[in-house]
């Protein structure tokens, strides 16, 4: 069933990544496709970078918490 929320417990990243998990490949794929349009739309020159570096410390990664 899907609604709208106004909670900000369904905006945490564990919340994020089991909307993420619940869609099939297919759906994945499609949200790759769309997330990769749109950044082409945004940067047309995004692809041709070549000089790229690492960003440490800025990917947030979603963990488990013990306890």
């Amino acid at each position: 069933m899907f609604y709208v929320s106004h909670d900000r417990n369904d905006e945490t990243p564990e919340a994020k990544a089991r909307w993420f998990q619940s869609l099939s490949v297919e759906e994945r794929m499609d949200l790759f496709c769309e997330f990769t349009e749109l950044i082409l739309a945004i940067n047309p020159g995004i692809a041709e970078k070549r000089d790229v570096r690492s960003l440490t410390g800025r990917v947030c990664v979603p963990s488990r918490k013990s306890g």
